[in-house]
């Protein structure tokens, strides 16, 4: 009988090598991808022909309830590495019943990640998500005593890898040679680990405003702290206006300037007063190409109204509203 095994797949270089080297030694491997609101993938347009089974998982509840108060903590920027990879391998244990595998796979890389893959915290991983022996990382399976899939001979621990640090030349090279040509950048990954987003995210947190429509917004435009319970979301291109007319929701304020001038659609979120709804304006006017204009129209209206309110607002520059600025 076949044996099988489960590999969490991110869609980075280290993983599909793992879950590669596996799959040649005649393991039947189903790929595991948990999506989480701050890393998205779609497989089907990035990998259609990654040579495995790949199912999809959805965190977003269990990460919200994660990224409030993380036991292990948070890295450089807000990335609970730690407590990441403990909630996706206590969540592959328990799919490993009904896909009928024996063992995960993971393509962690010993000493690549100061924060989560030191030998200390490797073993935490290990003993919290309840895996113990079932878990294999076969780019640094050398380092570790041998998993069960060694010990009961599934796999051959001499062909396994000893890789170690953070340089990535000894993956780039085993990835041509197991025709592994399409993967994302190490930089291309989480959102958490990016300072500007880290940033707005703490800010988020710190009003107590992070649920799953304002972590959307999140990802787009620029932000302003305009109210203790608003903030105004400035589109920075037309694809970021596109997006914030998708994320509108029910009492959000949209804005925006005179059709003749090219300008950012903005919206408000929280709680709206006439004051708030001048200052975005204002702010809106700023980012809006005024050709040396002194007045500008600004038309808003609340969502899911359709009857647009006219704003005249004396021109202002960016500078006036750094102060507000996430």
């Amino acid at each position: 009988m076949k044996i099988r095994a489960l590999a969490l797949i991110s869609g980075g270089l280290d993983s599909l090598l793992a879950a590669k080297l596996i799959q040649n030694q005649g393991i039947e491997i189903t790929g595991i991808h948990f999506k989480i609101p701050f890393c998205k993938l779609n497989f089907k347009e990035k990998y259609p022909e990654i040579g495995m089974k790949i199912i999809e998982v959805d965190l977003g509840k269990d990460f919200l309830c994660l990224i409030r108060k993380p036991r292990y903590g948070f890295g450089s920027n807000m990335n609970p590495c730690i407590d990441c990879k403990i909630l996706m391998f206590s969540k592959a244990k328990g799919l490993m019943p009904g896909l009928g595998a024996r063992f995960i796979v993971s393509g962690e890389v010993l000493g690549q990640r100061p924060m989560s893959q030191n030998k200390q915290a490797l073993k935490l991983i290990q003993e919290r998500s309840g895996l113990g022996d079932f878990l294999l990382r076969p780019l640094s399976a050398q380092f570790f005593p041998p998993s069960l899939a060694e010990k009961e001979g599934w796999v051959k621990r001499e062909k396994l890898l000893n890789l170690n640090g953070r340089s990535r030349t000894p993956q780039v090279k085993l990835a041509e040679s197991l025709g592994v040509l399409n993967y994302l950048t190490p930089a291309g990954g989480c959102l958490l680990t990016d300072p500007c987003f880290s940033k707005k995210l703490r800010e988020l947190l710190l009003h107590n405003e992070l649920n799953s429509d304002n972590l959307e917004l999140l990802k787009i435009g620029r932000h302003f702290r305009i109210g203790e319970r608003t903030r105004l979301v400035v589109g920075r291109d037309e694809k970021e206006n596109n997006l914030i007319l998708k994320f509108a929701v029910r009492k959000d304020y949209l804005m925006f300037p005179q059709s003749d001038l090219a300008g950012p659609t903005c919206l408000i979120r929280g709680a709206v007063t006439r004051k708030q709804v001048l200052l975005s304006s204002q702010i809106t006017s700023a980012y809006t190409d005024v050709h040396s204009l002194k007045e500008i129209k600004v038309f808003y209206r609340k969502v899911p109204e359709t009857k647009d309110t006219l704003q005249k607002v004396a021109c202002a520059a960016k500078k006036d509203f750094a102060r507000l600025l996430i």
